[in-house]
């Protein structure tokens, strides 16, 4: 079977090496993750953001580009060229990491 690439949203917690920003209490990941199916895309991810001391908490697969635009998704040249590299290489891409603060409302 042959590789594809696959969409994930990863959210990772705070390490002691991770580089987050101070305050931060994680963050969210877009990724981009070739794999033969969603599975591997995933372990291989999570595997990947583990070596970097990040600490994955959970991830959400969007699929394929095929089937993200059947879903009516667009998907721009810059992401088409972060997903082909990711397929080229084998690899997992962070096309996008943004970190998370807890929202003063919600502070004790």
């Amino acid at each position: 079977m042959a590789q594809q690439v696959y969409t994930l949203l990863v959210q990772v917690g705070r390490t002691k090496e991770d580089g987050l920003p101070k305050g931060a209490t994680g963050a969210a990941l877009l990724c981009y993750a070739s794999g033969i199916d969603e599975e591997e895309a995933v372990r291989e991810t999570v595997a990947i953001l583990k070596q970097a001391d990040l600490a994955p908490l959970e991830v959400t697969g969007y699929g394929t580009v095929a089937e993200r635009e059947a879903e009516g998704h667009e998907i721009g040249a810059e992401d088409r060229d972060l997903m082909q590299r990711a397929l080229d290489e084998n690899s997992v891409i962070i096309a996008q990491m943004d970190p998370l603060f807890d929202r003063p409302d919600k502070q004790k």
